[in-house]
């Protein structure tokens, strides 16, 4: 079982080291922090909004050119979603399980995933009304 790991794949793309904004960047500070407003007023959500500004736009991090996380941009512009990305995947999961299973409710694996699904949600809700991302009384 040497080099198993070797079969798998890499694709994605690096991080940036550089602390500061490359030069080669030609968007100010005020003009990266509008256009991830713009795009989150259309609708896409923060992940995406980084992927569009690197792919589209040649921003490499948006917290190297303005000093700012992207989540933190979006929360001040007013535009920020209500509940966090991570959060809203999982529970779409969760509904998407739900619905299979109202159509296959023998199908066993995709319980024990539901299973799995709902206890990273729980876990995940705990995590951010202790750390005050959500209100106590969120369900």
């Amino acid at each position: 079982m040497a080099g198993k790991k070797r079969d798998k794949g890499e694709s994605h793309s690096i991080r940036p080291v550089r602390i500061g904004p490359p030069k080669w960047v030609r968007y100010s500070e005020e003009e990266v922090a509008t256009l991830a407003a713009e795009l989150a007023r259309l609708g896409y959500t923060p992940s995406m909004i980084g992927v569009i500004l690197r792919d589209q736009y040649g921003i490499p991090l948006v917290k190297s050119i303005t000093g700012m996380k992207l989540t933190k941009i979006l929360t001040k512009h007013g535009v920020a979603l209500p509940v966090p990305e991570d959060l809203l995947r999982l529970m779409a999961k969760a509904v998407n399980l739900h619905r299979h299973l109202s159509e296959h409710p023998k199908d066993t694996t995709s319980k024990k995933g539901l299973i799995e699904t709902e206890s990273k949600i729980n876990a995940l809700i705990r995590y951010y009304k202790r750390v005050g991302k959500l209100p106590q009384d969120f369900v």
